[in-house]
């Protein structure tokens, strides 16, 4: 079966396209990618795991087709910055001055 790995790192992004053999877990992919070998330094067992977006578990079964991706930490918290952005700030135009 045919799957795809796909990393993205701050200065590099990659898809590596895998041939395994049927019942392959996303583990499985992750080893056979080679990560270590073509991202040395990166600590791939720290990061999050998911299947086309959603997450899921190194024992999770792959089936032909799928998109397994590596997801590394947040540098900000999305539902944070979103809260900044939306606080009230003073407008000129506005009657309450708000």
């Amino acid at each position: 079966m045919k799957v795809s790995v796909a990393v993205a790192l701050p200065g590099r992004q990659e898809v590596i396209e895998l041939e395994l053999d049927p019942g392959a877990t996303l583990a499985d992919a992750i080893a056979a990618a080679r990560l270590a070998e073509r991202f040395p330094g990166v600590d791939f067992a720290a990061m999050r795991t998911g299947i086309w977006s959603r997450a899921a578990k190194p024992a999770a079964a792959l089936r032909d087709g799928d998109r397994v991706e590596l997801y590394r930490p947040l540098n900000a918290d999305p539902k944070d910055m979103r809260r900044r952005r939306a606080a009230v700030r003073p407008s000129s135009r506005s009657r309450s001055g708000r």
